[in-house]
């Protein structure tokens, strides 16, 4: 056993304790090990060149917890770490800095620029590994993954394939979101809707006459996309309104740009919005995309990829931004006496995650991936329990989503991520394949091409989150049928975000049941978003951006884990003030001086963990404190078990921090300082101290790995638990042979009078060494003999001083009395003088009571308060009066005496 140092410093043996686990190997699991039941837990992959925040430590904590605990249980555990080569986010990255060059992708080529993606990401991997070490992630760093790397690159490629030689992958036209800034398609999960102050413009449309001329008769449509007026190919009504029925087969003329266009009735139209009539643009809408290919319309594409205004839009417009369009359209039907009205308008619109500017609804060629089929395979999981979502208020939004699931648009045109495997031919032949030479092969049997120069790779790459919607297997070795996959799929837990319930965990399950055929996980524990202590979200606008690395660097990683933990509760998202990191910082210090005060106490006498069943303590031998403290060992065991199995992390941290800090710390620890200090004896306390100790620090261990690690290796025997670290050694369980309910209730008491007598000594005024003497008694024999057999432990824990002492005798007339879990209390003070300090104190106190009696009296004495607050809020308020009242007779006493 070494010394414990006096100073408690979590950053003297953090680094120590990730660089000993690393050595050890202690995290890698074992593939096809069939002695053992496998755990596998995948972490949701942080993009490689970003910087965790506080949202990663809490998943990370929660990730680590079950994973410690399960390897601890005895399962060949694995927690397979990676990073996500973040397509749009990484390359926007290097485009700014190729931008600060003063260049551009598009100037030095493809090779080129993917080459300096490529050291990007060398250079920034390394801080996401150290910053999950750091925290103590006990990840198998032998099998860290990248979604770019060449396993991974297969498996996507694969997929993709059977999935288009399937039909569910094609390519064609559609109704995408496109981000200008960008530059490419996003899916509708990558869009935030933003609320906006807008206007709302109503606009004329003279209606066609039989000569195909503007008439005088006109009908108004509003609209807050004025600019996309120009590429109008419809104007629809409701086909049950009755107000416009009438226009039924008619046209009408486009102001500005004189384009006849016709009436169209479609039960999309609200008759309630603005006039009742909507302007259709099937290229900049995606309802009208969908009511032009209802009527066969037209699409008339006036604003380009860029943003701008396209030739379409007329040689005036043609090159403008389109806010700059908007203005220009607007003056010119205000000129032209076709700006019917214009009001403010308040109404969502999308904007890029990413990019930060409002979206562009445009038709574009892309590839698309039908998951209707996969949907409902989804939707079925969760409705049959196979899949769980924790908490399962998240069941309704999977419902409502995967039930509306519209065909994915899983190209990007990026640069950097899995391209698509995809070649096309001169004329036009598109062929996918798993290879070029593979594809080359198909050309030939198809003739459409005979020579590789012959064939061009598409451009696009895959939306990143269908790389990472393979994760849970292809990670594993998908699409081989590899020992890992055999061993570890399906993985066990998913621990992430609500935010990305769609963008991946959706997307893992859809794809998980088509490739395998098996759930990709069990368990989905959606945790909140962390907040600051207010409420407020975290943004770097407001300050209010939590680093972990600095609070690890403030705080120790064990208290940041565990305030991360004790936090978590179903549901809710999290309000995270560092004043709780400062909080359980002592409780870890609580920890290491309790430890080492009993290591001190213990050295020498030959004391030992019990660490088997077959060595156990002989619990007839036992005092009751030391029953006690077992019974309430195996109990928490027993309820943190319960608790990490139901995801219920909040309420286990709860119990351990209540189990080390009250019952072990505060009271098992001051019952046996009588044994300790040599002041009386009992049955093998150093063996049961050592024992609790053990088990508890192992309990702890999943929660705050760093602390218990160093403790515990302090501890006299723990090699015949483990002989190397804790995080092998078995979690505890319940002992059933250890719990005693009558024991715990006996001790219960016991510690209620403790308690009280230390209470009613300080509401006396005993200063420290005055004399008191307590007097317990009781009718119930063998309550009265329970209290004889604790007498030492009495004599220690009250404040008896040097001239006092303890009575097991009915207290004489005047002693101060009280009644607790059947005992009579009374305490006689020594008489002693009052100083004139001692006396002004409580004069100044008799002062501040009588002002509150009779606060206390006058509420009482109010009929209003009397007739309307409960009766126990009443019968509280007498109760406190009547102790307010017995604390003034004892300082008048004291004043007197």
């Amino acid at each position: 056993m070494s010394t414990m140092e006096k100073q408690f410093d979590p950053e003297s043996f953090e680094a120590r304790w990730r660089e000993r686990w690393r050595d050890g190997g202690y995290f890698t699991a074992e593939a096809g090990s069939s002695e053992r039941p496998s755990f596998c837990i995948m972490i949701p992959p942080p993009n490689v060149t970003g910087k965790l925040h506080i949202g990663h430590a809490l998943q990370t904590a929660l990730q680590d917890l079950l994973t410690r605990w399960k390897r601890m249980q005895g399962y060949n555990t694995l927690w397979l770490p990676g990073t996500d080569h973040a397509g749009i986010a990484t390359q926007l990255m290097v485009e700014r800095q190729l931008a600060a060059e003063g260049s551009s992708r598009e100037a030095i080529g493809r090779e080129a620029f993917l080459e300096r993606m490529w050291q990007w990401k060398s250079q920034y991997h390394g801080n996401i590994r150290r910053q999950l070490e750091r925290l103590g992630a006990s990840c198998d760093w032998s099998r860290e993954r990248f979604t770019l790397d060449e396993g991974l690159n297969r498996a996507v490629r694969e997929a993709f394939v059977r999935l288009y030689e399937e039909g569910l992958i094609y390519r064609g036209e559609y109704m995408v979101n496109w981000s200008p800034t960008l530059n490419t398609a996003i899916s509708d999960l990558e869009v935030e809707m933003r609320t906006v102050r807008g206007k709302l413009w109503t606009i004329a449309y003279p209606i066609e006459g039989p000569d195909g001329q503007p008439t005088d008769e006109r009908v108004t449509v509003a609209t807050t996309r004025p600019e996309t007026m120009l590429g109008d190919t419809a104007i629809a009504f409701n086909p049950g309104d009755e107000r416009f029925r009438h226009l039924a087969g008619r046209r009408a003329i486009v102001p500005l740009v004189g384009r006849s266009v016709p009436f169209v009735a479609d039960d999309a139209v609200e008759p309630d919005f603005g006039t009742g009539l909507v302007k259709v643009t099937p290229f900049h809408d995606p309802a009208d995309f969908e009511m032009g290919q209802r009527h066969d319309l037209p699409r008339i594409q006036v604003i380009g990829r860029d943003g701008r205004m396209t030739e379409a839009a007329g040689e005036e417009l043609a090159g403008l931004d389109r806010a700059e369009a908007r203005k220009r359209v607007v003056e010119k039907l205000r000129d032209g006496g076709y700006l019917v009205k214009v009001e403010d308008y308040t109404h969502n619109v999308g904007h890029s995650q990413r990019g930060g500017e409002p979206v562009e609804p445009l038709v574009s060629t892309q590839w698309f991936c039908d998951v209707s089929g996969m949907a409902a395979r989804g939707l079925t999981a969760v409705r049959e329990g196979e899949i769980s979502l924790i908490p399962a208020t998240w069941d309704k939004t999977w419902e409502h989503w995967l039930e509306n699931i519209k065909p994915w648009c899983v190209s990007r045109q990026l640069w950097w991520g899995h391209q698509i495997p995809a070649w096309y031919t001169a004329g036009g032949d598109v062929v996918v394949a798993r290879t070029e030479e593979e594809a080359l092969e198909k050309a030939r049997a198809l003739g459409v091409a005979q020579e590789a120069g012959e064939l061009t790779r598409d451009e696009d790459v895959l939306d990143t989150w269908f790389s990472s919607g393979l994760w849970p297997f292809s990670t594993l070795g998908w699409p081989e049928e590899t020992p890992d996959l055999a061993t570890f799929y399906p993985t066990d837990v998913l621990i992430t975000g609500h935010d990305i319930l769609f963008f991946w965990v959706a997307r893992m399950v859809m794809l998980g049941y088509h490739f395998t055929g098996h759930e990709p996980f069990h368990t989905v524990h959606l945790t909140g978003l962390v907040r600051d202590a207010e409420g407020h979200k975290m943004s770097k606008t407001r300050g209010n951006v939590l680093d972990p690395e600095d609070l690890v660097d403030e705080y120790g990683a064990d208290a940041v884990r565990f305030t991360l933990s004790i936090l978590d509760s179903p549901g809710r998202d999290i309000p995270l003030d560092p004043e709780r990191m400062a909080g359980y910082r002592a409780f870890g210090n609580k920890i290491w001086n309790a430890a080492r005060y009993a290591l001190t106490r213990i050295e020498g006498t030959g004391a030992r963990i019990r660490a088997t069943a077959e060595d156990d303590l002989d619990l007839t031998a036992l005092a009751a404190p030391e029953r006690w403290i077992l019974s309430r060992l195996s109990k928490t065991a027993a309820e943190v078990n319960e608790r990490f199995e139901t995801f219920r992390f909040d309420e286990a941290c709860n119990r351990l921090y209540h189990f080390f800090w009250g019952e072990l710390c505060d009271w098992y620890i001051e019952l046996s300082k009588p044994v300790l200090l040599g002041k009386t004896d009992r049955p093998a306390v150093g063996d049961v101290l050592l024992t609790v100790l053990d088990r508890s620090l192992r309990l702890l261990h999943p929660v705050m790995p760093f602390l218990t690690e160093e403790v515990w290796q302090r501890l006299p025997g723990h090699e015949a638990v483990h002989p190397e670290t804790i995080a092998l050694a078995p979690y505890p369980e319940r002992r059933e042979a250890w719990e005693d309910d009558a024991v715990e209730e006996r001790m219960g008491g016991l510690m209620d009078v403790i308690t009280r007598v230390r209470s009613m000594a300080h509401e006396l005024g005993i200063r420290p060494g005055q004399g008191l003497t307590v007097h317990l008694s009781t009718d119930d024999e063998v309550l009265a003999s329970f209290l004889a057999e604790q007498r030492a432990i009495l004599e220690f824990l009250f404040p008896l001083g040097a001239d006092g002492g303890l009575e097991l005798v009915p207290a004489p007339e005047g002693a101060s009395r009280d009644l607790v879990a059947g005992v009579n209390i009374g305490l006689v003070p020594e008489a002693v003088e009052l100083g004139d300090e001692e006396r002004q104190r409580l004069e100044a106190e008799l002062e501040k009571l009588e002002a509150e009696i009779g606060r206390a009296k006058a509420r009482l004495s109010n009929e209003g308060f009397l007739a309307k607050a409960p009766a126990e809020i009443v019968e509280g308020n007498r109760a406190r009066l009547a102790e307010l009242e017995q604390r003034r007779e004892r300082i008048v006493a004291g004043l007197e005496g």
